[in-house]
């Protein structure tokens, strides 16, 4: 994950709506059933589905009354917590 891409896509949540960043993330998924894809190709749609997901979170976090610098640094200490288990 991305912070600097997180934080882009969540401004464009903000802009626009999560409607799109969720059909996005839906139109990735059915894309990784693709069985001619190669790996290194899965894990660019992976990266960008766990950066969309992660945008998605921190919207949820600013909707919720967090400023967005503290929704984004919760949110990557949530996910840094995680990897350490």
């Amino acid at each position: 994950m991305k912070l600097p891409v997180i934080k882009h896509l969540t401004e464009f949540i903000a802009e626009n709506d999560v409607d799109f960043v969720l059909e996005t993330i839906e139109t990735l998924e059915a894309l990784t059933e693709v069985p001619s894809l190669k790996d290194e190709e899965l894990d660019v749609i992976g990266e960008l589905i766990s950066n969309m997901y992660g945008a998605v979170e921190v919207n949820k976090l600013v909707q919720e009354g967090m400023p967005q610098k503290e929704a984004l640094n919760s949110f990557m200490k949530r996910v840094l917590g995680s990897i350490d288990k």
